[in-house]
């Protein structure tokens, strides 16, 4: 069992950064992979960044590309989403998930958190 609590939300003005932290539960947090995820009013939970299990590799929405990335510190089970040159459109609750193998769907995920909400004003 894991359990996952996101912190780091907030309002920031449009070309701000914001850092996102999920403090995970349990002893087993470096056997999964990690997931960022964000779902805005009326649409549906998209992915934003993974990590695996060993930090050895990362991927992100082409969104996100080049201003967000994607790290992990397993001494502190802890994975951290920097977000930098936010937009409007960036605005959604965020939330980590951790799933066993790379998933990059919501469906393969077996965890999540509660979600932060990331709100950039224009």
């Amino acid at each position: 069992q894991v359990q996952l609590v996101e912190s780091g939300g907030g309002l920031v003005q449009a070309g701000g950064s914001l850092r996102l932290s999920c403090a995970a539960s349990g002893r087993t947090f470096s056997y999964y992979t990690m997931g960022w995820f964000r779902q805005a009013p009326g649409k549906e939970r998209e992915f934003v960044a993974r990590i695996n299990w060993s930090g050895e590799y990362s991927d992100y929405a082409h969104s996100v590309k080049g201003r967000f990335t994607i790290s992990r510190d397993d001494a502190k089970n802890t994975v951290y989403l920097q977000m930098n040159s936010l937009k409007p459109e960036d605005t959604a609750v965020y939330y980590c998930a951790a799933g066993r193998g790379l998933p990059i769907s919501p469906q393969q995920y077996d965890y999540w958190g509660q979600g932060t909400q990331v709100t950039v004003s224009s």
